[in-house]
């Protein structure tokens, strides 16, 4: 847990949010928001900062933390990359997800290592990483020695996501195209769809050339 998501349960308690709404916002169990606040003080006496170096604390005396992957980011840095993630659009789960994929220094893990990593549910990391497969984000792999899935994310995955947009947004402009004919092209609702259909048909084909052209860049 990074302290960003402790000073938001903080703001949470202060709020006189239930462990369930608090855990629902930072889309953790709520097992893992009442033992957060149990062991660091209770509702009433909850200080983030405080709870982040208890943590730690109780990390150096307990199993040693695992090594991270040589040359990621680390804390505030991290936190960052997945802020400004989730500020595209991203859930913060799949946001969570897709970080520790590009971070991590073989580009792969499995579900239950997402889990255990990133402490949430199975059922959360099975709905992100559906979702940055959909969207071209990573791969799946299977595994046969350990019958599990493997997520991999590599440098071609850049190059597959600008596709499936590129696809996605095509439909799109093709869908507003044919409204317009249905509809009329010389009507007012007509022209506006014509309009933005030309628009992202025109400005998405460019960004493909360009995705095509400059695809060596990831070899």
């Amino acid at each position: 847990m990074t302290q960003q998501d402790r000073q938001r349960i903080a703001a949470g308690l202060a709020d006189r949010l239930s462990y369930a709404e608090i855990a629902r916002r930072l889309d953790r169990p709520t097992s893992t928001i009442s033992r957060e606040v149990g062991r660091n003080g209770g509702p009433g006496g909850y200080q983030p900062q405080q709870a982040h170096r208890a943590t730690a604390r109780r990390a150096r005396r307990g199993t040693p933390a695992p090594a991270r992957d040589a040359g990621a980011p680390v804390g505030a840095a991290e936190a960052e990359i997945v802020e400004m993630a989730v500020r595209s659009g991203l859930p913060r789960t799949t946001a969570r997800v897709h970080v520790d994929l590009l971070l991590s220094e073989a580009g792969r893990r499995t579900a239950a290592e997402l889990t255990r990593r990133l402490e949430v549910s199975p059922a959360s990391i099975s709905v992100a990483v559906n979702f940055l497969i959909r969207n071209g984000y990573v791969r799946r792999e299977r595994d046969p020695q350990r019958r599990c899935d493997i997520y991999v994310v590599d440098d071609d995955a850049w190059y597959h996501s600008v596709a499936i947009s590129f696809r996605q947004t095509r439909d799109a402009a093709r869908a507003s195209l044919a409204a317009a004919e249905a509809i009329g092209v010389d009507s007012p609702v007509g022209r506006r769809l014509t309009r933005g259909g030309t628009f992202l048909e025109r400005v998405i084909l460019d960004m493909m050339e360009s995705a095509d052209r400059w695809r060596p860049l990831l070899s």
